[in-house]
């Protein structure tokens, strides 16, 4: 069984910071992307940032140059650094993965519980 464990979110004041990380955990052959989404309250979940499993990476326009994706392949995690935070950051964050399972011929879909993030002015 494969899951994916958030952490990191939290209220912080408009400017600040935070890190939200993703660890994924099972039995686990490969990983292909890994993104972070976000969800705030009446809208849809959009993606914010995404990498790839050889490192490619992309951003909401809404989010590029305050916030940074990384990835550590050999222990199967997803950071997400978020500096010069706004108000409209606001929402619950979820990981994502493309996740192939030892065992299978096909990569699947697999995502955190989220994690709320709030950002007071």
């Amino acid at each position: 069984q494969v899951q994916l464990l958030e952490s990191g979110g939290g209220l912080v004041q408009a400017g600040g910071s935070l890190r939200l990380s993703c660890a994924a955990s099972g039995d686990i052959w490969s990983i292909n992307d890994m993104n972070w989404y976000r969800q705030a309250p009446g809208k849809q979940r959009e993606l914010v940032a995404g990498i790839t499993l050889g490192g490619s990476i992309n951003y909401a326009s809404s989010v590029k140059g305050r916030f940074t994706i990384s990835r550590d392949n050999p222990k199967n995690t997803v950071d997400l650094q978020m500096n010069s935070l706004k108000p409209e950051d606001t929402a619950v964050y979820f990981c994502h993965a493309e996740i192939l399972q030892r065992g299978t011929t096909s990569f699947n879909n697999y995502w955190g519980q989220g994690t709320q993030v709030t950002i007071s002015s």
